[in-house]
């Protein structure tokens, strides 16, 4: 057998070279093949990378550039003038900025994390269930797949004052009418209630996913080793669950932080400003007080705190996930 493996091992390649490259280089032939494979990939991708860059890459280097710049807006168009931070002093000494700052911050933690434990609690239910998974599940998406500005004006008429559903059945158990969008407090909270309603399904269908490709076998180990319900679930399933719940979070961040349509349509922002989410700051900062440069300013903040928030949860998930492994 040795000499079998000496006689092959002895044998000259084909084209005549007995000479086998190192571990870890490629020979010539190999190495023209894969930048051959390169170029050919880059060619292929090159529209699509054509496109990303004008769709995405442009406007947010021009929302750079104006914010960053004296902008005037005279018959010839936009034209961008020297560079000042003048817009960016003006957003930071804008109260207006602050309270809508505080309003979609807070708007974003509280819905995040009630979307996040129902939608647990909603996969857990759905993974248990049988053939009437497929239905339900139909039904859960039902909100999610409405278009955002009509949800918002069906739940307009629920929570009108005068003919809602829902003011109906808060006087019937309060004894007086609520006025829900005419004050701060409850438009609030019915703006957290419709995002819950909408966004949760999402949630659901996610963890559901997650909980699909947990092992049985490791359940089974569980059950063998005698933990019960709760521990199962916190030491075995929850960490399992953690980075499809972590996509789950950042995707939910990143759409209630833009939160835009819900407050225009429900409440214009109003009563007063107690519910002017950022996006609408910057809409009419940028479309009613034609300020290309304040709204270009409030549209890179709003994107660095996002980014700085996303940024933050994985760096403090993954510090938790590298101390599991260690323990």
């Amino acid at each position: 057998m040795s000499t079998a493996l000496q006689s092959k091992t002895s044998t000259p390649a084909k084209g005549g070279d007995s000479r086998s490259a190192p571990p870890g280089r490629q020979t010539p032939s190999a190495g023209s093949g894969a930048r051959r494979r390169t170029r050919t990939g880059w060619l292929f991708a090159s529209p699509a990378l054509l496109v990303v860059t004008v769709v995405t890459v442009f406007p947010v280097v021009f929302s750079l550039a104006l914010s960053f710049a004296e902008v005037r807006l005279d018959y010839g168009g936009l034209r961008l003038g020297s560079p000042t931070f003048a817009h960016y002093e003006a957003l930071l000494s804008n109260p207006e900025w602050y309270h809508a700052l505080a309003f979609t911050l807070g708007f974003t933690i509280v819905s995040v994390l009630l979307e996040l434990v129902l939608g647990t609690l909603a996969a857990l239910v759905l993974e248990r269930l049988g053939a009437a998974r497929g239905w339900l599940i139909a039904l859960l998406l039902l909100p999610w797949a409405l278009i955002n500005v009509v949800a918002a004006q069906l739940w307009s008429y629920l929570f009108n004052g005068t003919y809602g559903a829902v003011s109906w059945l808060c006087e019937q158990v309060l004894g007086t009418q609520p006025d829900i969008l005419g004050r701060p407090v409850p438009a609030m909270a019915a703006m957290v209630v419709v995002d819950v309603w909408k966004t949760t399904p999402f949630v659901a269908i996610v963890v559901l996913a997650g909980l699909m490709l947990i092992s049985a076998e490791v359940y089974e180990a569980a059950e063998i080793d005698g933990a019960g319900p709760w521990t199962t679930f916190w030491r075995v399933t929850l960490p399992q669950l953690k980075p499809i719940v972590a996509i789950a979070v950042l995707f939910r961040i990143l759409q209630a932080f833009g939160i835009f349509d819900l407050p225009f349509v429900l409440t214009q922002g109003g009563p007063g400003t107690a519910t002017q989410s950022v996006a609408m700051l910057g809409y009419r900062i940028l479309f009613q007080d034609l300020d290309f440069g304040g709204g270009a300013a409030v549209a890179v903040s709003t994107a660095a705190i996002v980014m700085a928030c996303c940024l933050l949860f994985l760096r403090v998930l993954r510090a938790q996930t590298d101390e599991e492994v260690r323990g």
